[in-house]
């Protein structure tokens, strides 16, 4: 029997012969103290395999001084410094010991490896470990969480300053690169490549010829689509072997490094303008002081072409739906399906084409992708509200998909409540780091004095305070009682309107399948050609046999 973590062990370089005298070879058991968990974090590839080894085999020696074995060890390429960047691995390493309670210690090679969020974060995380009697350890530094939490918060908040000097430096040098006419790294677009070490956009050898073949064919007034069809089914791929679409190909149209210039691009903020990582679609030439767009290289097209293309787009393109657009309104919902129902073909998505629903790869791939499926709307959706009623008056009331659908229905009501639960857990973050600066201030720097600290501690105390009660409110489950019925949530779809239906539909099936007609004039039934897959599909005869015995007995009851 493997452990489940090899596959990352051996991914860091580890021999079969090392992994055996480190204690990382067979999987381990015993109770949740003897038990830890490892957290190892590679910023960027520059962090060579050898250290990351290194700091391994320094955090089993460890362990294996306080006579603990490694239950699994976590491994992530990932950025701790911005706060959108989400450590999936980190948060399974933590989830292991807060919420499964597998073992009682997390240990890491140094703090900026926790976390570089500063003390609003690594405090909450320790709240969470003195809950569930657990704790962290820094290796490199020595520091037991439950011993020098106060160190240990502290030395995050210094690797949160580290953080912010990185970015401001690096900001620094990539708009001085710009300014320069430098290309500054990225994916670069179709037909275009940067030669090593060169920091300028070339015309790559292959790709060249039909990027300007698409051009030419967006300076004729071609649509996207014509274009994608017309490229795959002379069998031309993109650049990753995947097939073209229409939205690619407008996407190429507006991209400005296709016209081989400096790019300058808005970032996407969330709604308390915080950065999101992202960046809106397109953006606008890099001007120079006199008002000239900047060169960084060779482009497929000149600026002149460019600018004519995205005129061309414009003109086709209804009001409001422009990518440059950042006001535009969210669309009202008018198809069920959207999201759901599959091709029964090329098995992909299919999308709402007005008054039928159409295979999305053959509307932006063309018939080479797929020969296509398409429906009448107002057909299928009338049959997946029988197939939606049919099964969910089959189940349990305590089915897992009743559940489920209960609670799908109830966010959907009240979709404020998860956006103000992540609002005050930020709060609540930011609370208990300005709770640890004043301690800082106070007992180690010593530049407060105590009727100062006692005022503005009180004063933060009671907002942490209101805080976590507020969010303890929140994270309370709704009375789901009313709507445990599964003949409440038939009779609740009635009324839910298309997008209350689209909620109670995803929350029962994970996809619903189309399957093509036999032959032109096919009057096989649509329900007989859709094929659900239920998210509480049974494989068990034995189930089977029980529910439907027990749906006798029901049925019985109500006579």
């Amino acid at each position: 029997m493997e452990r489940e973590d090899l596959p990352n062990l051996r991914a860091l370089g580890f021999e079969d012969d090392e992994l055996k005298a480190l204690g990382l070879w067979e999987p381990v058991t015993g109770s949740p103290a003897e038990l830890a968990e490892m957290y190892v974090r590679r910023s960027k590839k520059k962090d060579t395999l050898s250290s990351l080894r290194e700091q391994v085999r320094r955090m089993c020696g460890h362990a294996t001084y306080e006579g603990k074995r490694i239950r699994h060890v976590w491994f992530e390429q990932k950025s701790a410094s911005k706060a959108y960047v989400r450590r999936e691995e980190f948060e399974k390493a933590t989830a292991a010991i807060t919420d499964a309670g597998l073992s009682k210690t997390l240990y890491v090679f140094k703090t900026s490896r926790l976390s570089r969020r500063g003390m609003g974060q690594v405090g909450l995380l320790l709240d969470k470990f003195e809950e569930r009697m657990a704790r962290i350890f820094v290796v490199a530094e020595n520091l037991d969480s439950t011993k020098s939490r106060m160190v240990l918060a502290i030395l995050s908040e210094q690797a949160r300053e580290q953080a912010s000097d990185i970015a401001e430096f690096t900001k620094i040098g990539i708009d001085g690169n710009k300014a320069d006419g430098r290309w500054t790294g990225g994916v670069t677009p179709f037909g275009l490549y940067s030669p090593k070490g060169s920091g300028k956009l070339a015309r790559h050898p292959t790709e060249y010829p039909i990027a300007r073949r698409i051009a030419e064919y967006l300076l004729d007034r071609k649509t996207p689509n014509w274009i994608a069809e017309k490229l795959n089914s002379e069998g031309i791929p993109t650049r990753h072997g995947k097939k073209w679409t229409g939205p690619g190909i407008i996407s190429l149209a507006h991209s400005v490094a296709w016209a081989g210039l400096v790019v300058k691009r808005e970032k996407m903020l969330d709604e308390h303008g915080n950065d999101t990582g992202k960046y809106h679609r397109g953006g606008s030439p890099l001007l120079d002081k006199k008002g000239h767009p900047i060169s960084c290289g060779e482009g497929v097209v000149t600026f002149a072409e460019h600018v004519k293309i995205n005129a061309i787009l414009a003109e086709r393109a209804q009001p409001g739906t422009s990518i440059g657009d950042r006001t535009r309104g969210k669309r009202e919902i008018v198809a069920l399906l959207s999201g759901t129902l599959r091709c029964g073909l090329c098995n992909g998505p299919m999308a709402n084409g007005g008054v039928n629903y159409r295979c999305y790869a053959r509307q932006t791939e063309g018939a080479s992708s797929c020969k296509g499926v398409s429906t009448e709307r107002t057909r299928v959706d009338s049959a997946v509200e029988i197939m939606w009623l049919n099964h969910v008056l089959r189940l349990r009331p305590d089915s897992p998909t009743v559940l489920a659908i209960a609670r799908d229905w109830l966010s959907y009501q009240d979709p404020e409540r998860d956006a103000r639960k992540a609002h005050v857990n930020a709060a609540l973050e930011s609370a208990v780091g300005r709770e640890m600066k004043l301690q800082k201030e106070f007992f180690v720097s010593g530049r407060m004095d105590e009727d100062a600290y006692d005022r503005l501690r009180g004063q933060v105390a009671a907002q942490i305070a209101e805080l976590k009660a507020e969010l303890a409110e929140l994270s309370q489950e709704a009375d789901l009682t009313p709507l445990m019925d599964p003949e409440s949530l038939a009779a609740l779809w009635q009324g839910a309107g298309i997008g209350g239906q689209r909620a109670l539909l995803k929350a029962a099936a994970k996809g619903i399948t189309l399957l093509p007609s036999k032959y032109r004039g096919d009057r096989t039934p649509i329900l007989d050609r859709l094929v659900p897959e239920w998210r509480d599909d049974r494989a068990n005869p034995a189930e089977d046999a029980a529910w439907d015995k027990w749906e006798e007995r029901r049925t019985q009851a109500a006579v």
